[in-house]
């Protein structure tokens, strides 16, 4: 593994790759900041279905798309992130703007003033100079739907960890409402050109699998020549995995799929260890590692990247998106 720098490198300069990374949330960003240091051929597919929060908010009541996840992404991919992180980041502490972040405003206003979305986020991005394209899967309005194991329905992506954890029923299926929301064409594009495909890091059931139930989605990427990953949580998620050891989110997956058949070739986790300081205030919130165990999975199937793939910043657990990105890029074709 000692020429991987060497290779990052060239890849950056002289062979950028067209890489698509399909999500939302925090784990996107942070794979994203390490992605834009090899190449500027990236797409960052993001979900829409957010309704909880300052994004809630401006979606009820100015009938927008959510932006906060888009919004993590461009100052992800911004070209100097340093001060306008900050002022984009920014949340009002007190009167009727408390707890909005001047970075959701920032994208209403674009929207306000652009012809759709779509374009709003272009204008943003370039304002940002940022270093590839942020799209939201969809430009319509969508709802998460979640089945429980006991047989009880929850509407609302912002209600459905808290509805899980109440009841103590874990999460069995999740739909979209209309059922049949088609993927922006941008997105389709990206997705059959890419060189790389990137499912995750983020949350399973809100941020990873809402993206491939849009229309057309699954089937792009069953199309696309690409090398398909998908990168697991390091951590698994009170309210939607507590418990998921890596086979059951990939089981998660491939349920949700029209023919049950895989979308990604290659597995990439965590076999690193964390300190035990840093594991107990996780455990304490009913989170703990993602563990693996390769004999339940069919053999051959997949193909597994096991590695020490964890950082500790400020005490949180986080994946090292540079050892990740530059783990893929070395990936050759059998």
């Amino acid at each position: 593994m000692s020429d991987i720098y060497t290779q990052g490198e060239y890849y950056k300069k002289s062979n950028s790759p067209k890489v698509v990374i399909i999500g939302g949330g925090t784990g996107v960003s942070v794979l994203l900041r390490g992605i834009k240091e090899y190449t500027e051929e990236i797409t960052a597919i993001i979900t829409v279905a957010d309704d909880g929060g300052g994004s809630g908010v401006l979606r009820e009541d100015l009938g927008m798309l959510p932006p906060g996840d888009i919004r993590s992404c461009i100052l992800a991919l911004a070209d100097d992130e340093s001060i306008m992180q900050n002022l984009l980041n920014y949340r009002f502490e007190e009167g009727r703007l408390r707890g909005q972040s001047f970075g959701n405003l920032f994208i209403a206003a674009m929207n306000a003033i652009s012809d759709n979305f779509v374009e709003a986020i272009k204008n943003v991005s370039d304002v940002m100079a940022v270093k590839g394209t942020v799209l939201p899967v969809t430009t319509e309005d969508i709802t998460l739907t979640a089945e429980l194991v006991n047989g009880q329905i929850v509407n609302g992506e912002s209600y459905i960890a808290k509805s899980v954890q109440e009841m103590k029923s874990n999460i069995k299926k999740m739909r979209i409402n209309p059922c049949t929301v088609k993927a922006l064409p941008y997105c389709l594009d990206a997705i059959e050109q890419a060189d790389i495909i990137i499912l995750g890091p983020g949350s399973l059931y809100t941020s990873i699998i809402p993206n491939l139930l849009v229309e057309n989605i699954e089937i792009a990427l069953h199309n696309s020549k690409g090398k398909k990953f998908y990168i697991s949580n390091v951590m698994t998620q009170p309210g939607e995995t507590q418990g998921y050891d890596l086979f059951d989110h990939i089981e998660a997956i491939e349920n949700h799929l029209a023919n049950g058949s895989k979308v990604v070739d290659y597995i990439i986790a965590n076999s690193g260890i964390v300190e035990r300081k840093y594991l107990k205030q996780y455990q304490l919130e009913g989170s703990d590692m993602v563990r693996i165990n390769l004999s339940k999975f069919r053999e051959g199937y997949y193909k597994f990247i096991l590695d020490d793939f964890v950082e500790v910043k400020n005490g949180y657990i986080r994946h090292n998106a540079k050892k990740i990105i530059e783990t893929i890029l070395n990936v050759k074709e059998d």
